[in-house]
Protein backbone atom coordinates (compact mmCIF):
# COMPACT_ATOMS: atom_id res chain seq x y z
CA UNK A 1 0.00 0.00 0.00
CA UNK A 2 1.44 3.36 -1.04
CA UNK A 3 1.49 6.22 1.47
CA UNK A 4 2.73 9.80 1.67
CA UNK A 5 4.14 11.39 4.82
CA UNK A 6 3.30 15.11 5.14
CA UNK A 7 3.48 17.77 7.81
CA UNK A 8 2.06 21.19 8.57
CA UNK A 9 4.16 23.09 11.11
CA UNK A 10 5.57 19.74 12.26
CA UNK A 11 2.13 18.22 12.88
CA UNK A 12 2.86 15.07 10.85
CA UNK A 13 0.49 12.48 9.44
CA UNK A 14 0.56 9.50 7.10
CA UNK A 15 -1.73 10.13 4.10
CA UNK A 16 -3.35 7.40 2.04
CA UNK A 17 -5.08 8.01 -1.28
CA UNK A 18 -8.28 5.97 -0.97
CA UNK A 19 -9.10 6.62 -4.62
CA UNK A 20 -6.38 4.02 -5.26
CA UNK A 21 -5.92 2.11 -1.99
CA UNK A 22 -8.36 0.22 0.24
CA UNK A 23 -8.00 0.46 4.03
CA UNK A 24 -9.81 -2.32 5.91
CA UNK A 25 -9.22 -1.26 9.52
CA UNK A 26 -8.07 2.37 9.75
CA UNK A 27 -8.13 2.44 13.57
CA UNK A 28 -5.64 -0.44 13.80
CA UNK A 29 -3.58 0.85 10.87
CA UNK A 30 -3.28 4.30 12.50
CA UNK A 31 -1.72 2.76 15.60
CA UNK A 32 0.70 0.62 13.59
CA UNK A 33 1.81 3.28 11.12
CA UNK A 34 2.09 6.06 13.72
CA UNK A 35 4.52 4.10 15.92
CA UNK A 36 7.85 5.87 15.54
CA UNK A 37 10.06 2.79 16.04
CA UNK A 38 8.23 -0.05 14.28
CA UNK A 39 6.03 2.01 11.95
CA UNK A 40 6.34 5.10 9.79
CA UNK A 41 6.12 7.51 12.71
CA UNK A 42 3.42 10.19 12.84
CA UNK A 43 0.78 11.96 14.90
CA UNK A 44 -1.82 9.85 13.11
CA UNK A 45 -3.36 8.67 9.84
CA UNK A 46 -5.38 10.67 7.31
CA UNK A 47 -7.43 9.06 4.53
CA UNK A 48 -8.25 11.03 1.37
CA UNK A 49 -11.53 9.57 0.10
CA UNK A 50 -14.11 10.07 -2.64
CA UNK A 51 -17.49 11.56 -1.72
CA UNK A 52 -20.62 12.97 -3.35
CA UNK A 53 -20.98 15.65 -0.67
CA UNK A 54 -17.87 17.73 -1.48
CA UNK A 55 -14.78 17.61 -3.67
CA UNK A 56 -13.06 15.21 -1.24
CA UNK A 57 -13.59 13.49 2.08
CA UNK A 58 -11.00 13.48 4.87
CA UNK A 59 -10.95 10.95 7.70
CA UNK A 60 -8.45 11.59 10.49
CA UNK A 61 -7.24 9.05 13.06
CA UNK A 62 -5.02 9.81 16.05
CA UNK A 63 -1.94 7.79 16.88
CA UNK A 64 -3.98 5.84 19.47
CA UNK A 65 -6.43 4.75 16.78
CA UNK A 66 -9.30 7.03 17.78
CA UNK A 67 -11.05 8.97 15.02
CA UNK A 68 -11.26 12.76 15.39
CA UNK A 69 -13.57 15.26 13.82
CA UNK A 70 -11.02 17.61 12.25
CA UNK A 71 -7.35 18.49 11.91
CA UNK A 72 -6.43 21.96 10.73
CA UNK A 73 -2.84 21.17 9.81
CA UNK A 74 -3.91 17.89 8.24
CA UNK A 75 -6.56 19.42 6.00
CA UNK A 76 -4.05 21.89 4.55
CA UNK A 77 -1.87 18.93 3.57
CA UNK A 78 -4.88 17.22 2.00
CA UNK A 79 -5.36 20.33 -0.10
CA UNK A 80 -1.74 20.23 -1.22
CA UNK A 81 -1.93 16.51 -1.98
CA UNK A 82 -5.04 16.63 -4.16
CA UNK A 83 -3.78 19.60 -6.18
CA UNK A 84 -0.15 18.56 -6.56
CA UNK A 85 -1.08 14.97 -7.44
CA UNK A 86 -3.59 16.07 -10.08
CA UNK A 87 -6.76 14.90 -8.32
CA UNK A 88 -8.11 18.42 -8.90
CA UNK A 89 -7.13 21.50 -10.86
CA UNK A 90 -9.16 23.81 -8.63
CA UNK A 91 -7.50 26.18 -6.16
CA UNK A 92 -10.73 26.49 -4.17
CA UNK A 93 -11.53 23.07 -2.77
CA UNK A 94 -14.26 21.70 -0.48
CA UNK A 95 -13.43 18.85 1.89
CA UNK A 96 -15.99 17.12 4.09
CA UNK A 97 -14.95 16.04 7.59
CA UNK A 98 -16.75 14.82 10.68
CA UNK A 99 -16.91 18.52 11.62
CA UNK A 100 -18.70 19.39 8.37
CA UNK A 101 -17.52 20.78 5.04
CA UNK A 102 -14.40 22.98 5.11
CA UNK A 103 -13.34 25.26 2.26
CA UNK A 104 -9.71 25.74 1.28
CA UNK A 105 -8.05 28.43 -0.80
CA UNK A 106 -4.82 26.94 -2.14
CA UNK A 107 -1.92 29.37 -2.61
CA UNK A 108 0.32 28.19 -5.45
CA UNK A 109 4.08 28.75 -5.31
CA UNK A 110 6.49 29.54 -8.16
CA UNK A 111 7.04 25.81 -8.72
CA UNK A 112 3.37 25.35 -9.61
CA UNK A 113 2.64 23.42 -6.41
CA UNK A 114 0.74 24.39 -3.26
CA UNK A 115 2.87 26.40 -0.83
CA UNK A 116 0.32 27.47 1.76
CA UNK A 117 -3.41 27.12 2.23
CA UNK A 118 -6.08 29.23 3.86
CA UNK A 119 -8.85 27.18 5.45
CA UNK A 120 -12.29 28.50 6.32
CA UNK A 121 -12.67 26.68 9.63
CA UNK A 122 -16.25 27.87 10.11
CA UNK A 123 -17.78 29.47 13.18
CA UNK A 124 -16.43 28.71 16.65
CA UNK A 125 -18.78 26.81 18.93
CA UNK A 126 -19.11 28.52 22.30
CA UNK A 127 -22.13 26.81 23.89
CA UNK A 128 -20.98 24.57 26.76
CA UNK A 129 -23.05 21.50 25.90
CA UNK A 130 -21.97 21.66 22.26
CA UNK A 131 -18.23 21.94 22.96
CA UNK A 132 -18.78 19.84 25.19
CA UNK A 133 -17.76 21.00 28.67
CA UNK A 134 -19.62 20.89 31.96
CA UNK A 135 -20.20 24.56 32.75
CA UNK A 136 -23.04 27.00 33.37
CA UNK A 137 -21.20 29.85 31.61
CA UNK A 138 -21.78 31.24 28.11
CA UNK A 139 -19.30 31.67 26.69
CA UNK A 140 -17.14 29.44 28.89
CA UNK A 141 -14.48 31.96 29.91
CA UNK A 142 -12.11 31.34 32.83
CA UNK A 143 -13.74 28.13 34.05
CA UNK A 144 -11.70 27.18 37.12
CA UNK A 145 -10.59 23.55 37.04
CA UNK A 146 -8.18 21.89 39.45
CA UNK A 147 -5.52 19.86 37.62
CA UNK A 148 -3.16 18.11 40.04
CA UNK A 149 -1.58 20.83 42.21
CA UNK A 150 -2.73 23.82 40.14
CA UNK A 151 -6.01 25.60 39.50
CA UNK A 152 -6.30 26.64 35.84
CA UNK A 153 -8.74 29.09 34.28
CA UNK A 154 -9.83 27.47 31.01
CA UNK A 155 -11.67 29.21 28.21
CA UNK A 156 -13.42 26.53 26.16
CA UNK A 157 -14.09 26.57 22.42
CA UNK A 158 -14.96 23.94 19.85
CA UNK A 159 -13.69 24.18 16.28
CA UNK A 160 -15.43 20.91 15.45
CA UNK A 161 -13.46 19.29 18.27
CA UNK A 162 -13.20 20.42 21.90
CA UNK A 163 -10.47 22.74 23.18
CA UNK A 164 -9.63 24.19 26.57
CA UNK A 165 -7.32 27.22 26.49
CA UNK A 166 -5.38 28.54 29.46
CA UNK A 167 -2.55 31.04 29.93
CA UNK A 168 0.88 30.66 31.48
CA UNK A 169 3.77 33.06 32.08
CA UNK A 170 6.44 31.10 30.19
CA UNK A 171 5.15 28.43 27.84
CA UNK A 172 8.66 27.21 26.97
CA UNK A 173 9.27 26.05 30.54
CA UNK A 174 5.77 24.78 31.23
CA UNK A 175 5.30 21.04 31.86
CA UNK A 176 2.72 20.36 29.15
CA UNK A 177 2.84 16.59 29.52
CA UNK A 178 2.30 16.65 33.28
CA UNK A 179 -0.82 18.82 33.16
CA UNK A 180 -2.02 18.14 29.62
CA UNK A 181 -2.56 14.41 29.97
CA UNK A 182 -4.61 14.95 33.14
CA UNK A 183 -6.61 17.81 31.63
CA UNK A 184 -7.45 15.67 28.59
CA UNK A 185 -9.44 13.18 30.65
CA UNK A 186 -10.81 15.53 33.33
CA UNK A 187 -14.46 14.90 34.15
CA UNK A 188 -15.42 18.43 33.02
CA UNK A 189 -14.90 17.23 29.43
CA UNK A 190 -17.33 14.43 28.44
CA UNK A 191 -15.55 13.79 25.11
CA UNK A 192 -12.07 14.47 26.48
CA UNK A 193 -10.33 17.66 25.38
CA UNK A 194 -7.36 19.21 23.63
CA UNK A 195 -5.53 21.45 26.09
CA UNK A 196 -3.74 24.61 24.90
CA UNK A 197 -1.19 26.41 27.08
CA UNK A 198 -0.64 29.96 25.85
CA UNK A 199 1.74 32.84 26.48
CA UNK A 200 0.79 36.32 25.28
CA UNK A 201 3.70 38.18 23.67
CA UNK A 202 1.77 41.10 22.13
CA UNK A 203 -1.69 42.00 20.84
CA UNK A 204 -1.03 40.15 17.57
CA UNK A 205 1.46 37.46 18.61
CA UNK A 206 0.95 34.47 20.90
CA UNK A 207 3.02 31.42 21.75
CA UNK A 208 1.22 28.10 22.24
CA UNK A 209 1.90 24.50 23.11
CA UNK A 210 -0.75 21.83 22.88
CA UNK A 211 -1.64 18.49 24.40
CA UNK A 212 -3.80 16.79 21.78
CA UNK A 213 -6.56 14.37 22.67
CA UNK A 214 -5.44 10.91 21.60
CA UNK A 215 -1.94 11.97 20.50
CA UNK A 216 -0.15 13.72 23.38
CA UNK A 217 1.95 16.83 22.84
CA UNK A 218 2.38 17.63 19.15
CA UNK A 219 4.39 20.30 17.36
CA UNK A 220 1.23 22.04 16.15
CA UNK A 221 -2.56 21.87 16.19
CA UNK A 222 -4.56 23.86 13.65
CA UNK A 223 -7.95 23.68 15.34
CA UNK A 224 -6.24 24.39 18.67
CA UNK A 225 -4.56 27.48 17.24
CA UNK A 226 -7.94 28.72 16.00
CA UNK A 227 -9.51 28.04 19.38
CA UNK A 228 -6.64 29.87 21.08
CA UNK A 229 -7.19 33.05 19.05
CA UNK A 230 -10.96 32.89 19.61
CA UNK A 231 -10.43 32.45 23.36
CA UNK A 232 -7.88 35.26 23.45
CA UNK A 233 -10.19 37.66 21.58
CA UNK A 234 -13.01 36.79 23.97
CA UNK A 235 -10.71 37.66 26.87
CA UNK A 236 -9.48 40.87 25.21
CA UNK A 237 -5.91 39.58 24.93
CA UNK A 238 -5.30 39.79 21.17
CA UNK A 239 -6.54 41.20 17.87
CA UNK A 240 -8.86 39.30 15.55
CA UNK A 241 -5.92 38.65 13.22
CA UNK A 242 -3.03 37.17 15.16
CA UNK A 243 0.05 35.06 14.51
CA UNK A 244 0.56 32.08 16.79
CA UNK A 245 3.98 30.52 17.27
CA UNK A 246 3.90 26.75 17.73
CA UNK A 247 6.78 24.37 18.33
CA UNK A 248 6.73 23.50 14.61
CA UNK A 249 6.20 26.94 13.10
CA UNK A 250 3.74 29.82 12.82
CA UNK A 251 0.08 29.98 11.81
CA UNK A 252 -1.90 33.13 11.09
CA UNK A 253 -5.48 33.12 12.36
CA UNK A 254 -8.25 35.58 11.52
CA UNK A 255 -11.60 35.54 13.35
CA UNK A 256 -13.57 37.60 10.87
CA UNK A 257 -16.17 39.86 12.43
CA UNK A 258 -18.27 40.12 9.27
CA UNK A 259 -19.30 36.46 9.16
CA UNK A 260 -17.99 35.04 12.47
CA UNK A 261 -15.82 32.51 10.59
CA UNK A 262 -12.27 31.62 11.58
CA UNK A 263 -9.62 31.48 8.83
CA UNK A 264 -6.31 29.69 9.24
CA UNK A 265 -3.32 30.22 6.94
CA UNK A 266 -0.20 28.08 7.08
CA UNK A 267 2.21 25.83 5.19
CA UNK A 268 1.83 22.26 3.93
CA UNK A 269 4.89 20.15 3.16
CA UNK A 270 5.87 16.69 1.94
CA UNK A 271 8.24 14.60 4.03
CA UNK A 272 8.54 11.40 1.97
CA UNK A 273 6.64 8.65 0.19
CA UNK A 274 6.82 4.89 0.64
CA UNK A 275 5.09 1.52 0.64
CA UNK A 276 3.56 -0.21 3.63
CA UNK A 277 4.46 -3.89 3.38
CA UNK A 278 2.43 -5.47 6.18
Amino acid sequence: MKFTKMQGCGNDYVYINCFEEKVENPNKLAVEMSERHFGVGSDGLILICPTDEADFRMRMFNSDGSESEMCGNGIRCVGKYVYDKGLTSKTNVSIITLAGIKYLNLNIGQDGKVDTATVDMGEPILKAEDIPVKSDKYPVIDEEIQILDKTFKFTCVSMGNPHAVTYVDNVSDFDVEKYGKVAEVDTHFPSKVNAEFVEKVSDDFLKMRVWERGAGETLACGTGTCATVVASVLKGLCKRTTTVQLLGGNLTIEWRESNNHVYMTGPARYSFEGEWLR
